[in-house]
């Protein structure tokens, strides 16, 4: 469901749009939605994508408070807002706080973390202006979270059974999203390893409603591609890493668990994600650019006065946009100047940033357009980022000028956080666009309300973590150095408990980590290698390496549901048609098109409010730990609650989660013909699929020795 011949609102409707009341309202939601998700992302190392939240949101509160003749443009708009600080805050928590783990800095800077927020806010939001066109309209990228958030507005402007629908669904999977994140009454996610010819072997799913939604919306096929990056990450190449090189274990009696399986997929095949990521995003840009090229000139030519152009194709003027990204890259330079105190570094570092960023601003616009928003692996392409920018760093600043380790790590930290705040924003900004492409936006007033959600996200970002730091300590590495900085005097204050007490900020520490081994020595360039060979070979098979590679790079568990939700769609959307046209063979006959579509069309709605609300429980739940940090012992946490439920085991966790994936194709299947039942289905499609795999490895001739044809007899 990649997107629709028409706009929910066509293009000769003018409505409210981008009114005052959305400008209040979105500005407030952007701010709490920046501070709920700097939070969660610094303590699990994740953050919740707010499009959906904040377009149900939206509703609740317009409608709620009944605001005369609200409109779903207006709706949009507020969502636009508040999902940009969200995804501004995920950039700038992967990498500011790093600044504190290698001791650059030993307090948040306010200031240096607003500049790097605004200058790669603003300069991500004007890339992906330029690219609107091309990956929504043109290469028509599917976008699960901006459809599903499309769905939300759409049933929230009918009213009816499809308002109940999404209410019901979002009740569904707040519920669900409590019990496991709140109450912790079931686990998250259930795992094992096992061993078998010397060496281990993992499986584990996470247990989670939004991602297997995510996998019905993308479908099977880029599904399956994701999966089986997981599947080569987790299943082959960590288990020959440990034949070779062994297993560290930190378990007692030698015993290799779960933690210390991820911990050779987190310190070695982690990156060889990043080097496929980084070709086939090289790939994928060099594959379109004729189709970019083309894009861009046309952009800049002036518009046709005899030919009128669709409210809803109106962008912001891309030649004022491209004097406004000269604008910020002159200010970036200024900025390096400041930070590095060096005019040559500064220099070198501004023209990199001018062409890597609008590069990674595309990669993540194409990966929010496969994923969606919340499951882009935002981290990985910092990763890639801080390699390319220690290469520029290490011959410019090391070789060329000869500047010392700490400068020239302070030189990569400032170029590669803002070129991540730029691709954080990108993403996001193009799931919105595909949203607003299919309710009938006008494009360039949500454009304006990304630019407004980025500023209100760049003020709100430096003093959250500020507070945070200063209440909690982000990261045990930079705990540890402060209570050394409280024991030598240099500094005020009781002591730090680092171990019970800091936010862990598993991304920071990272990046930390990688630019102190970059400058000393020790960088895992073998696996960027490996990865950056996996990917050619993708490439030469005609396998979307993109997906492949986010696959590699996202643990194996993540996955799994979304593989589940792929196969769930894959067998409804089947079943449709089998009850139409009997048979999967063929070009589909109208009538099983519009039986398809309308269970595509229910799983997504139903998929959209499981995603709401489980996101929603996410962003809730980080208040309660907030609150909890300030008020200790008082049983503000959800999961002491009646003197804590306590958890269920792996067995009965899945049943749990079992029992919801359950209604999730109930509702679904609601939607399909009457004629037929689910089961059989289920039982002929898995034959079609095994056939259809057998003829891909049968050698050429054989095939016709027997008729393969498969065809269902009533």
């Amino acid at each position: 469901m990649s997107g629709q011949s028409e706009p929910w609102i066509p293009a000769d409707v003018n409505i409210k749009e981008l009114t005052s009341r959305v400008i209040i309202i979105g500005v407030l939601l952007g701010g709490v939605m920046t501070a709920a998700n700097a939070y969660l992302g610094l303590y699990v190392g994740m953050t919740v994508s707010a499009s959906i939240p904040a377009a149900v949101m939206s509703m609740l509160i317009l409608r709620g408070f009944k605001f005369k003749d609200v409109t779903i443009l207006e709706n949009n708009s507020v969502q636009t807002m508040a999902s940009a600080g969200e995804s501004l805050a995920a950039g700038v928590i992967f990498t500011v706080p790093a600044l504190l783990v290698i001791g650059i800095w030993n307090d948040i800077q306010w200031l240096d973390t607003f500049l790097i927020a605004i200058l790669g806010g603003l300069l991500g939001t004007m890339f992906t202006i330029a690219l609107r066109r091309l990956f929504i309209v043109e290469e028509a990228l599917p976008y699960p979270e901006g459809v599903a958030c499309k769905e939300v507005l759409v049933a929230g402007e009918k009213g009816g059974a499809g308002l109940v629908a999404i209410i019901y669904a979002l009740l569904i999977g707040a519920t669900y999203g409590w019990m496991v994140k709140a109450f912790t009454a079931t686990q998250a996610k259930v795992q094992a390893v096992g061993s078998l010819v010397g060496t281990r072997f993992y499986g584990g799913s996470d247990l989670s409603l939004a991602l297997l939604s995510v996998g019905y919306i993308v479908g099977i096929r880029i599904a399956a591609f994701i999966f089986l990056g997981g599947v080569v990450g987790f299943v082959v190449l960590v288990p020959i890493y440990g034949l070779v090189n062994g297993f560290a274990s930190v378990s007692p009696g030698n015993y290799i668990d779960v933690y210390d399986y991820s911990a050779v997929w987190n310190s070695q095949i982690r990156y060889v994600g990043v080097g496929a990521m980084v070709v086939g995003g090289v790939y994928t840009l060099w594959s379109m650019r004729k189709t970019i090229i083309e894009g861009i000139s046309q952009s800049f030519k002036k518009t046709d006065t005899s030919k009128k152009v669709l409210r809803t194709e109106m962008d912001l003027p891309l030649d004022k946009v491209m004097m406004f990204c000269g604008v910020l890259v002159v200010l970036i330079f200024l900025f390096y100047w400041y930070a590095t105190g060096s005019l040559i570094m500064a220099l070198a570092g501004a023209l990199f940033l001018a062409v890597v960023s609008f590069f990674f601003a595309a990669v993540a616009g194409y990966i929010a357009g496969v994923v969606g928003s919340s499951n882009s692996p935002v981290s990985g392409m910092t990763i890639a980022t801080l390699l390319f920018t220690i290469g520029l760093v290490w011959i410019v600043g090391g070789l060329i000028m000869g500047m010392g380790e700490k400068e020239m790590m302070i030189a990569t930290m400032f170029i590669a956080a803002i070129v991540a705040t730029s691709a954080a924003i990108a993403g996001d900004v193009m799931q919105d666009l595909k949203t607003g492409h299919m309710v009938g936006a006008t494009p360039w007033k949500q454009q304006t309300a990304e630019i407004i959600g980025v500023v209100v996200g760049a003020i709100v970002i430096g003093p959250v973590l500020s507070i945070l730091h200063s209440a909690f300590q982000i990261s045990q590495t930079a705990c540890l150095r402060t209570n050394e900085r409280i024991n030598e005097g240099l500094q005020d204050g009781p002591l730090y408990d680092c171990a019970g007490d800091a936010l862990m900020a598993p991304q920071a520490e990272l990046i930390g980590a990688i630019v102190k081994g970059a400058f000393g020595g020790d960088l895992n360039i073998p696996m960027v290698l490996l990865g950056g060979i996996i990917a050619i070979i993708l490439i030469r098979l005609a396998m979307p390496v993109m997906s492949v590679a986010i696959g590699i790079y996202l643990p194996l568990y993540l996955s799994v549901p979304i593989m589940a939700g792929g196969i769930i769609s894959h067998v409804l959307l089947s079943s449709a048609r089998l009850r139409i046209d009997d048979t999967l063979e063929g070009e589909s006959s109208k009538k099983a098109k519009e039986a398809v579509k309308e269970v595509q069309d229910k799983g997504v709605l139903i998929g959209a409010g499981f995603i709401a609300g489980e996101s929603l429980m996410g962003v809730l739940l980080a208040v309660f730990i907030v609150a909890d940090k300030e008020w200790p012992n008082n049983g503000i946490l959800p999961e002491d609650w009646f003197g804590g439920i306590g958890t269920l085991s792996s067995g009965y966790s899945l049943l749990f989660y079992g029992w919801f994936v359950a209604v999730f194709i109930m509702l679904t299947a609601r939607a399909l013909p009457n004629k037929g039942n689910l089961f059989g289905d289920f039982i002929f499609v898995l034959s079609d699929g095994a056939n259809r795999l057998r003829k891909v490895f049968t050698p050429p001739g054989l095939d016709k020795i027997k008729d393969f044809k498969v065809r269902r007899e009533d």
